[in-house]
């Protein structure tokens, strides 16, 4: 095997210590390997980044290990060491024959020959996208939890809301619950004052719901605890988006293009999107990389001429559910219904969950073409479907024959003429 690196340094990272070993290879393909120990603290990484440069070495790999490679990355990255880091299972040792220095030595010797898989690391200012927007969607997992056990509060003091609005956290149900939760006698002329638009038509459904609610002092509590929680949760979301909004301003113009273009994607969702892909895609091989990178590809797994189960991967923690939430906006945006009509199709024969996945996966191949060379959203098919061309129905002697049956005909005499 060719050696790629013949200077290079694998780094096995710990949360207090980590052991780095360069691995020098002289002309006649000899390796000489040096290893050391070092703290995770500040000082003893600028020592480990002189003693890499000590030793003429600018090429290290580690394993992403939680988040404690990070500090390491981040020191090597400002002297502009190349730094690939790897997903641990590339890596992974004979068991058996485990231990830290051969663990380093072991990623030397896979790093030297380029035979090591590189992890996506974006730029730094992408980078800062993605932890807001990854703490935006931890902020609304958060919100949703809250709102379960609110409504979980709700269910033990007898109170159906939630069975007769669609909404148990809009307006009308909101100010009901404020009534309730404030006053120990029910006041259902003030009730029937709080509702709103078209929930008026239930009004007698949503008294029922609330009459003789037992609400005891803990869920009181519970329940007052929770919409404060959910105030502020309110709240930060907005700062978080807003800081989203305000670092993401170079790149403003490629997020109202996909935000224009797309259906389904709003501006906010094409940000949480660039946040997590970046806007260089050269760092993607293809459009089915990205798709695989994201967890919208089948998984391949055959052996013996037999395909076992072909199901995605786990991959996208972050951002697949964000593409599945817009390809439910597209499958029901009737202005653009390109993603509608295909989804629509794809249900009849696969089902609703497979069809979601097949409009997401497709959506991000649009957006991957549309970054990459700066393209209008315009698929090959789009005027097919926009505007589809009607069925010629060939006329056959059964269609013709029935079509009389149906209308009241007699056709048993019908004779046909020979030639």
């Amino acid at each position: 095997m060719k050696i790629v690196y013949p200077i290079c340094c694998g780094v096995d990272v710990h949360k207090k210590t980590i052991v780095a070993t360069i691995a020098v290879t002289d002309q006649n393909n000899i390796t000489r390997y040096f290893t050391e120990t070092f703290s995770t603290l500040n000082s003893d990484l600028i020592r480990f980044r002189t003693w890499l440069s000590d030793h003429k070495c600018f090429h290290v790999c580690m394993e992403s290990t939680g988040k404690y490679w990070i500090p390491v990355f981040n020191i090597l990255e400002e002297k502009n060491f190349h730094v690939l880091l790897t997903h641990p299972k590339y890596v992974r040792a004979i068991k058996g024959k485990k231990t830290d220095k051969k663990d380093s030595k072991w990623i030397a010797d896979l790093f030297k020959f380029d035979m090591v898989r590189s992890s996506f690391i974006p730029p730094k200012d992408i980078r800062a996208l993605r932890e807001l927007a990854r703490y935006r969607f931890k902020l609304v997992c958060m919100r949703s939890s809250e709102k379960n056990r609110y409504q979980n509060c709700m269910t033990v003091s007898n109170i159906a809301l939630a069975n007769v609005l669609s909404d148990p956290f809009g307006k009308t149900a909101s100010s009901i619950m404020k009534h309730v939760l404030s006053s120990s006698v029910l006041d259902e002329e003030l009730c029937k004052k709080l509702i709103q638009k078209s929930a008026k038509k239930k009004t007698e459904l949503i008294l029922e719901s609330v009459r003789g609610c037992q609400i005891e002092s803990d869920q009181r509590f519970k329940m007052n605890e929770s919409n404060a929680h959910m105030d502020y949760l309110d709240q930060a979301i907005v700062r978080t988006e807003i800081e989203l909004f305000t670092r993401i301003q170079p790149h403003m113009p490629l997020v109202e293009h996909l935000a224009a273009q797309l259906p389904g994607i709003s501006q906010l969702s094409a940000s949480l999107i660039i946040a997590e892909i970046g806007v260089d895609m050269s760092v993607f091989e293809s459009s089915n990389h990205l798709t695989s990178w994201a967890g919208l590809a089948p998984t391949n797994n055959e052996s013996a001429g037999k395909k076992k189960s072909v199901r995605i991967s786990k991959a996208g923690h972050f951002l697949k559910p964000l593409l599945v939430q817009c390809a439910l906006a597209a499958s029901k945006d009737k202005k653009k219904p390109y993603f509608a009509i295909k989804y629509q199709r794809i249900k009849k024969r696969r089902g609703h969950k497979k069809a979601i996945i097949a409009i997401a996966r497709m959506m991000l191949t649009c957006i991957f073409h549309m970054i990459q060379n700066g393209e209008a959203f315009n698929p090959s098919d789009y005027w097919e479907f926009q505007s589809p061309a009607p069925r010629k129905q060939v006329l056959s002697d059964e269609i013709a024959i029935a079509f009389l049956a149906a209308q009241g005909y007699d056709v048993s005499s019908l004779v046909k003429k020979a030639g």
